[in-house]
């Protein structure tokens, strides 16, 4: 047996996404792309803005002697220096490049955190619905990964936390605006949470981390904010990537900002930047932490995914299926007509219709709908969608 036990759940808690990516790609090829719908993956849909083209150029066409070169572990300084610029004026903490690791996407910056933060047994708080790798970032650092379920509207419990949390909790990550939900946590919860970490500290007589996973911060709508982090809890970090912003999932590229508030600042940068490297990340493209120096403020027109938003709540709405609409993300999480998300979702593939379960986040009883497609895939697919929840009402 090649595979250790471990791995083997692992793999299987993991693979639902991809499960339903390669069924779609088994099924476009049997019967064609325009006749199969695939909601399955967060691949954004809508083209990088034209300034990053532009400053791509730019960036491949200078004689820039060592520019493809080592670099210093936590990235080109330039860079940090604009991407701390950025985040203190949206954060409403002054940062410096000191302050910032460009890392290879959000992934990489949170097993950065895993591994320096983590001693073995630690564990890692995660409200759920959530992103399922949570658990085996926390296992690669020999940490224990635990799930608290949020209230019925996906939004934090904060009861349920405090009962969660132990002396062995040692870092609190949190994902807003939520794969899959769509839900933003609002200033409040913010707030109250940072209140019940702080008096949980003083209980252990330890520090408690709060780690925002970040990568769909400006892909939200209806003129809602997403909270500061930073400026609402001492002992607090950012990972962020510019997979979503900018559409450039394939291109790795994220950082990792860490409140200057935070104890030990000194050593714990030391200890990121140390395990930047050795984790094998080694350093954020070069190419790419060129590029975004240039466009720091610019995004994707997110007015392309509230189109898509509105299409698909619309339809599914007509048809009788019951969600929350989302606040933010390319991801819809409604119920699952019958109660069986798994057995709901196996019912949309015969009608070539791709989604993921909800159980692959945490959450049985719904599943998650990537509207990050053209506007074609949304409407063709409703007939689908309305004669399944048919069957299953």
């Amino acid at each position: 047996m090649a595979v250790s036990e471990k791995v083997r759940g692992f793999i299987s808690q993991s693979s639902w996404i991809r499960r339903m990516f390669e069924e779609g790609d088994r099924l476009k090829k049997q019967f064609g792309a325009e006749k199969v719908f695939d909601f399955s993956i967060g691949n954004p849909s809508v083209e990088p803005p034209i300034e990053f083209k532009r400053a791509l150029r730019q960036v491949a066409a200078e004689d820039v002697s060592g520019a493809h070169g080592y670099m210093p572990n936590a990235g080109y300084l330039k860079t940090r220096q604009v991407v701390a610029q950025a985040l203190s004026r949206d954060q409403g903490v002054t940062l410096s490049a000191d302050h910032i690791i460009m890392t290879c996407g959000a992934a990489g910056a949170l097993n950065v955190i895993c591994k320096v933060l983590l001693e073995s047994g630690d564990e890692l708080l995660a409200p759920t619905p959530c992103f399922v790798e949570y658990r085996i970032y926390a296992d690669n650092a020999n940490g224990v990964a635990k799930f608290v379920r949020t209230k019925d509207d996906f939004s934090l419990d904060l009861a349920a936390m405090r009962d969660a949390i132990t002396e062995r909790t040692k870092i609190v990550l949190i994902n807003s605006p939520n794969n899959p939900t769509g839900k933003v946590y609002n200033e409040a919860s913010i707030r109250g949470l940072a209140e019940l970490l702080e008096d949980r500290n003083r209980a252990y007589g330890r520090d408690i981390y709060l780690v925002s996973d970040e990568p769909y911060r400006d892909i939200i709508y209806d003129g809602i904010t997403v909270p500061s982090i930073l400026s609402a809890y001492r002992n607090s970090m950012i990972v962020s990537s510019y997979s979503k912003s900018l559409s450039l999932a394939g291109e790795r590229i994220g950082y990792l900002a860490v409140n200057p508030a935070i104890s030990d600042v000194e050593e714990v940068m030391g200890g990121l930047i140390l395990f930047n490297r050795t984790l094998g990340f080694v350093n954020a493209p070069a190419l790419m932490q060129r590029v975004i120096a240039r466009i720091q403020g610019v995004t994707v027109d997110v007015e392309e995914y509230r189109k898509k938003r509105e299409l698909l709540c619309d339809g599914l709405s007509s048809i009788g299926y019951e969600f929350i609409k989302p606040d933010g993300t390319f991801y819809l999480f409604p119920k699952a007509p019958g109660g069986d998300d798994i057995e709901f979702v196996m019912a949309l593939t015969k009608r070539k219709i791709l989604t993921v379960p909800g159980s692959g986040f945490g959450w049985p009883g719904n599943f998650r709908i990537a509207f990050c497609v053209d506007d074609a895939t949304i409407v063709n697919s409703m007939k689908g969608f309305a004669k399944t929840f048919k069957e299953y009402r």
